[in-house]
Parts: structure tokens; sequence; C-alpha cells
């Protein structure tokens, strides 16, 4: 028998496994908020002992009462990633064309390419498409009057998908999942904005219709007790990331001041991680770093072969980031 044979994307995020208990590795390949809201990690027995609510009645109404939609606009997921996956089986078949643009989440172009459909050269060309907002790698953000603009012109059988995971930590007000248009479908995760990454937790907004579907399409029970007794701990801290987001921005300012000086140039992100120039193998530097113990991300997976991705961490960390900056740099013009 013959399998299909894929690829998986690259993910950061691998500090733990890849250096194993011999050595402390800071991982700025990943994009969490150093500066997250306390949450309550407890849970009671009972969630433990009986099957979640697979309709996830109570969870919906908080994420559609925070969006001002309703419960049947909403669809949950073990991490984003599966609502990718789920949409696109939803959305997508052999006979359907999908549009991803260049260097950003990878994840995006598999889950399309998985159900059999076709990549489409131009958006308006296909039945599903895709935009991060902001962009990963870049963290660069489009306006929303831009989105607005963009899923506008679709005809009424094309879905926009725009990827807000990183909007939290970004600007909440350009924001597009206050909109109801059957063309639109926003993806939303909570794990990078509460650095809650192992609970594996994203949810999407969309038309009822759509919303039903995907329903259909998902596996039972794929968000767990513990993860969503998090999740709704998260949704009552969400006034705390304001303060992340202060705290993020004095440390990326620091950041992209160092990085300039010693000759690279950064992207004008207004997320939480900077793509970074470097004029050099990526993989080459990423090493060099690594040997210093940090581990920044290899962005030759998003089709930038001579730039890296960092994180913005907190001041003690990114003073490290910068001591080792400044002194691999030192070593590449001596």
């Amino acid at each position: 028998m013959r399998y299909k044979s894929e690829l998986r994307a690259v993910h950061g995020g691998r500090a733990k496994y890849i250096a194993g208990n011999t050595r402390e590795i800071l991982d700025f390949s990943a994009n969490i908020n150093p500066y997250p809201p306390k949450l309550d990690l407890s849970i009671p027995e009972d969630a433990l002992t009986r099957y979640p609510d697979d309709e996830y009645l109570v969870l919906k109404e908080v994420i559609a009462r925070h969006h001002g939609c309703k419960p049947d606009n909403i669809t949950v997921g073990n991490g984003s990633v599966e609502v990718i996956r789920t949409l696109c089986h939803t959305v997508l078949d052999k006979n359907r064309a999908y549009f991803v643009p260049e260097h950003t989440f990878a994840e995006y172009e598999l889950s399309a390419r998985l159900t059999g459909a076709q990549s489409a050269k131009t958006e308006l060309e296909s039945s599903l498409s895709f935009i991060c907002n902001p962009d990963n790698p870049t963290g660069v953000l489009i306006p929303k009057q831009e989105i607005i603009s963009r899923f506008s012109m679709k005809r009424s059988d094309q879905i926009l998908c725009i990827d807000e995971a990183f909007i939290d930590l970004s600007d909440p007000s350009q924001s597009v999942s206050d909109i109801r248009d059957p063309r639109l479908f926003v993806l939303r995760s909570l794990t990078k904005s509460f650095a809650i990454p192992g609970i594996r937790f994203g949810y999407g907004i969309g038309d009822p219709d759509l919303i039903a579907s995907m329903e259909v399409m998902r596996p039972p029970w794929t968000v767990n007790a513990f993860a969503e007794k998090v999740v709704l701990s998260a949704f009552s801290k969400y006034h705390d990331l304001e303060y992340s987001r202060e705290m993020i921005e004095k440390e990326k300012t620091r950041l992209m001041e160092s990085i300039t000086t010693v000759g690279w140039s950064c992207s004008k992100a207004s997320a939480n991680y900077l793509l970074i120039e470097t004029g050099r193998p990526s993989g080459y530097i990423t090493d060099l770093f690594f040997k210093n113990d940090i581990l920044v991300r290899d962005c030759s997976s998003f089709g930038l072969s001579t730039s890296i991705r960092i994180a913005i961490r907190t001041k003690e960390e990114n003073d490290r980031f910068i001591e080792v900056l400044e002194k691999i740099s030192a070593c590449l013009h001596s």
C-alpha cells in the first residue's frame, strides 16, 4: 500500500528537545508572551473523571461574548493548526484551489495540499486563501481597512482566512474578529498571548453554516478538560495583556537598536518577534547562536535563506541575546 508522502511543517520552540537535559538553552525561536497574565491552572477532580462537553457550550459562550458574536459563530480545536486542518478539509477538495502567500506559516500550505486541492496563482482564483496578520515571520501588521477591502472583493463562495494568532500582542484594534461576513473566517489562538502553548488551544470565528460543517468535520473532544479550564481563566484576564504589550514594545525597541548597530536589518514588526536579515546563510548564524546557548529561528523554512527570527523575551534574557549578538558580530567582522 502506498501512502501520501508529505514533509511535516517546521516549527520553533524546540530548545528543550534539542538540548536535552545537558544544557540550559534560551529559546528565542518561539513567539511566546514573556510577560503573561497569571492564570488559574487548577482543575476540579471531576473534570478528569468525565468526558468534556463536546459541544463546548460554556466555552463558546465566553468566546462569543468576548468577540460580540453568537456561539454558533465559534469553532474550537486542539491548537490553531487543528482548526486550519478542519477548515481546509471542510472547504477544499481536489476540484478547488487555495492561495497561500510566499514566506508565511507553513501549515496553511500543507493543510490545504493534504485535501488534494491545487494551488492558485492569485487570491481571487481560490476558494480559500490565507493571510497571517500580523505576518509570520515578519511581524508586520496589515491595517484593518485593507483586510476588509480584500475579502470584500471576493465572491460569495470564496473564503478569506485571517490568522490573528499574534494580534493580541500587537494592536487588537486592527482585528477583524468583530466583522460578520460569510466570506471571512478569523483564526485565533490564546496560547501565544498567555504563554500556555502546552495546552494546545485555538478557535475560529465564521459564518454559522461554515462553522456547523466544521463542527461535523472536527474530531470529538478535541479540547480537553484542563485546556478548557485554563482558557476560561484566560478570557477573564484579557485586560492584563495591555501590560504585556507595553513591556514587549519597550524591549523590542531596545533589541532593534542593538540589531541595527551591528549592521543587520530587521522588520518593522508590530508583534512580539523580529525578522532579522543577516546577509549570511541562516543555518550558519543559527549555529553560532546555539553554540552560545541561544536558539533562534532559522527562516530558511520560510524560504528566507539569510534571515533569522527572534522572539521578544524578558529584559534579562534580551540582555543575554544582545551580549551574544555583539560577540557574534565581532567574530564575523574580525
